[in-house]
């Protein structure tokens, strides 16, 4: 996720970062430039079509349907943000509890052997998280010193909740930790599985294929129509014109479809990976 001064209004305008939609767009916007350059020559100069004509009518349509796309935008942004926002709480959550976990394990357990157990598990699902949702393979490096294996053909994270479970059954069994420990110290436990699952809704739900195909033509029938009624109002101006607002419209559908999925490896998706980082050091501290 990038970090940034929400203040340093000069740095935002003049500073083009790799995740700026105006990159990605550029050919596109280029495109557009040339077909709103050729409508206007058409309608100028070839055809002669004069200021009564018919067509200049289109700009009345243009002005009711561009406030309908606006809503169909603003709805698609605020979904999208909504989907990044509870991923960002998910993994807030995450954060607190492991924190919470091994302040009560901290004063629970006396033996060393048990510490050093929940020291490295307890990171540990937070990485295997991490990489469970960017898809990627869990290295055995991660778990230095501690009896963990992942079949790779398992639900990862699903493992690792299961050793910890099994770990304090036992420390219960043993007579460790007494039940009402045990009772205090399930709800962290548990959270665990919940989190995850939040997670993997999140990532395996995605905005309706027909619902993001039908603002995506929307868009496109609607800035290749522009040129047509506003031609006559603005001349070779329109070029610019009609540039600029597919540039604004097509970079707020840009910039949903890429903050809907926070676990990815895009410039603004969530860093789990440094939020796993920061687990493991709070964790080895209290414990």
């Amino acid at each position: 996720m990038i970090q940034y001064n929400p203040k340093a209004w000069m740095i935002f305008i003049f500073r083009y970062h790799k995740s700026d939609t105006f990159r990605r767009l550029m050919p596109m916007m280029i495109f557009i430039g040339l077909y709103s350059a050729g409508i206007a020559y058409l309608e100028l100069e070839y055809w002669g079509l004069s200021q009564n004509s018919h067509v200049k009518n289109l700009s009345l349509i243009h002005t009711t349907v561009g406030f309908v796309l606006s809503l169909l935008l603003a709805y698609r942004t605020n979904t999208a943000y909504d989907r990044w926002w509870e991923g960002r709480k998910a993994w807030g959550a995450l954060v607190n509890n492991s924190r919470n976990l091994a302040l009560k394990l901290s004063a629970y357990l006396l033996e060393e052997h048990d510490r050093h157990f929940f020291k490295k598990i307890i990171p540990a699902y937070a990485c295997v998280l991490s990489k469970h949702l960017l898809n990627e393979e869990v290295s055995q490096v991660l778990y230095e010193g501690l009896d963990l294996e992942i079949d790779h053909h398992k639900h990862h994270p699903n493992q690792v909740a299961k050793r910890m479970f099994h770990k304090a059954n036992e420390l219960y069994t043993s007579g460790k930790i007494t039940g009402d420990q045990l009772f205090i110290i399930n709800d962290e436990l548990k959270s665990f599985t919940d989190i995850c699952g939040v997670c993997e809704r999140i990532k395996n739900t995605p905005i309706p294929y027909s619902y993001s195909a039908f603002i995506k033509k929307f868009i496109f029938f609607y800035i290749m129509t522009l040129p047509f009624g506003y031609v006559f109002n603005l001349g070779y101006y329109i070029i610019p014109v009609i540039v600029f607002i597919f540039y604004v419209l097509a970079s707020l559908e840009l910039i949903a479809e890429e903050i809907e999925d926070p676990f990815g490896s895009d410039a603004n998706d969530l860093p789990t990976q440094k939020m796993a980082i920061n687990i493991k050091k709070h964790v080895e501290e209290l414990l």
